[in-house]
């Protein structure tokens, strides 16, 4: 028998049945498990520390229609906000290289990684990171901010997160098919522009650093934010914008802002 999960928060539209009594103060994400058999089990878990904004109204619409689709199991997953899985591990083929010296591995996206879809999309041209080892890949959600739009997904319990989106250009301008970062605009109009893509919210007031950097003659805008902690890389190749966001909560901010830094600063289009 095979199943398909989907991962709901509390806010989804999918949630219309009554809310069961709990105690003040805790958000309570109901879990649901429905089969080909006639059992139908309802559980309640307690959901971790919020990660990441709401979903817009889009993708509650695709996981409505995904969960109405199967009887799919539902659950609550602490720490991951509103997610519907894109199958198991859809499009995720390994990219990762043997740890170097230091212990750190080199993420390239594989050349026949799936992806590419949508209006004014072409063939991904790959990326690379850098990212210490014990950072492993997870899965990409068609309900995540920024939806099918994020092309992958990186994480360290104990460190940190990380994600790349990657944008179709025609989405800003119709004559960039060979387009630069440059070319879209100034580190001030990108992170304007762009940086509520990342962390879901106007980020007047919280950029704490810029810098331009340049790699094989691409340029690269690095910007550092605060609250919530985030690095974000940002440039254009193609027919793209790539945006490449590190982030972490405070007390791995505090611990691991170093490697965090380095991971962010090492993103490259190859």
């Amino acid at each position: 028998m095979s199943s398909t999960t989907l991962l709901f928060s509390p806010s989804s539209s999918l949630f219309l049945t009554k809310p069961s009594p709990v105690a003040k103060g805790r958000t309570v994400v109901a879990a649901v498990r429905c089969s080909s058999g006639p059992s139908l089990s309802v559980g309640h878990e307690e959901e971790g520390e919020r990660e990441g904004v709401a979903m817009v109204g889009r993708r509650r619409a695709l996981a409505s229609a995904a969960a109405a689709v199967c009887g799919a199991p539902v659950l609550g997953f602490a720490g991951r906000g509103l997610a519907a899985t894109q199958g198991l591990l859809a499009g995720r083929i390994p990219g990762l290289s043997e740890p170097d010296g230091n212990g750190w591995r080199t993420y390239r996206r594989p050349d026949d990684k799936s992806g590419g879809h949508g209006v004014g999309w072409s063939p991904i041209i790959p990326y690379s990171f850098k990212v210490p080892d014990g950072w492993d890949e997870v899965p990409v959600s068609i309900a995540d901010l920024g939806g099918t739009e994020i092309d992958l997904r990186f994480a360290n319990p104990k460190e940190g997160r990380l994600f790349v989106i990657v944008a179709p250009v025609r989405r800003f301008a119709d004559d960039l098919d060979d387009a630069t970062i440059e070319k879209i605009g100034n580190p001030e109009k990108v992170i304007t522009a762009f940086g509520p893509e990342v962390i879901g919210e106007n980020v007047e007031g919280k950029v704490l650093s810029t810098a331009t950097a340049e790699h094989s003659g691409r340029t690269y805008y690095q910007f550092e934010l605060e609250p919530p902690h985030v690095f974000i890389t940002a440039t254009a190749a193609g027919n793209r914008l790539y945006l490449f966001s590190v982030t972490a909560n405070g007390l791995q901010w505090k611990r691991h802002y170093k490697d965090l830094k380095q991971i962010a600063e090492s993103f490259r289009v190859v």
